[in-house]
């Protein structure tokens, strides 16, 4: 059974950083996806970043390239999300989601294509 758990959110002022992290269980990253999604209050959920672990290559949102960075540590199960020059619009709850196959019309960013998800982690970004 795969299980996400998502970690290190928090409240900072514009401009801060945070680190997520996503331990991963019961699951396989050989040739698999992992992505971080978020969904802000009254918004529909939307993708962050996704890294495929077959090519080690990653995909990210227009609103968060050169400020959100996605790595992972296979050895610890673990992938991260790297946040700096977070804005307000930036609050929203983050999740962690995984799947073998979730690209959806070319893009890693569509939540549609994952099966498996974390419960979120709340990050709230204050001016």
């Amino acid at each position: 059974q795969v299980q996400l758990v998502e970690s290190g959110g928090g409240s900072v002022q514009a401009g801060g950083s945070l680190r997520l992290s996503c331990t991963a269980s019961g699951y396989s990253y050989d040739r698999n996806y992992m992505a971080w999604f978020r969904q802000g209050p009254g918004k529909e959920r939307e993708g962050v970043a996704c890294f495929w672990f077959g090519l080690g290559s990653t995909s990210y949102a227009d609103s968060v390239k050169g400020r959100f960075t996605v790595s992972q540590d296979t050895a610890k199960n673990m992938v991260y999300l790297q946040m700096v020059s977070l804005k307000p619009e930036d609050t929203a709850m983050y999740y962690c989601a995984a799947d073998r196959s979730p690209v959806v019309a070319g893009s890693c960013l569509n939540p549609a294509g994952y099966d498996y998800w974390g419960r979120g982690t709340q990050v709230n970004v204050s001016s």
